[in-house]
């Protein structure tokens, strides 16, 4: 594995120095403080049926927000139909 050099402000050094453990390297402790999130880690973690629930709300929130972008896309379609039609009368 190869190295790189890397400049880092005086406070975010210090930062640094400071979170690093007794005896760990620089490299093991930014690895240990910017952890990768592997999602094959979180398999199994719920329950057939909390997985199921979650599932189930994520659903419906969903439709909640695709129902209320229409209806604001609807208001804003009217609005713009009210004024076209007030602009057109008027001439």
């Amino acid at each position: 594995m190869g190295t790189k050099t890397i400049s880092l402000a005086d406070d975010a050094y210090e930062r640094l120095e400071a979170a690093k453990r007794e005896g760990e390297s620089f490299s093991d402790a930014v690895r240990r403080l910017t952890p990768g999130i592997h999602l094959a880690e979180y398999v199994g973690v719920l329950d057939e049926g909390t997985a199921d629930e979650l599932d189930t709300t994520i659903a419906e929130r969903r439709a909640e927000r695709t129902d209320d972008r229409r209806a604001r896309v609807r208001a804003v379609a009217d609005a713009l139909d009210e004024r076209t039609a007030e602009h057109s009368s008027s001439e």
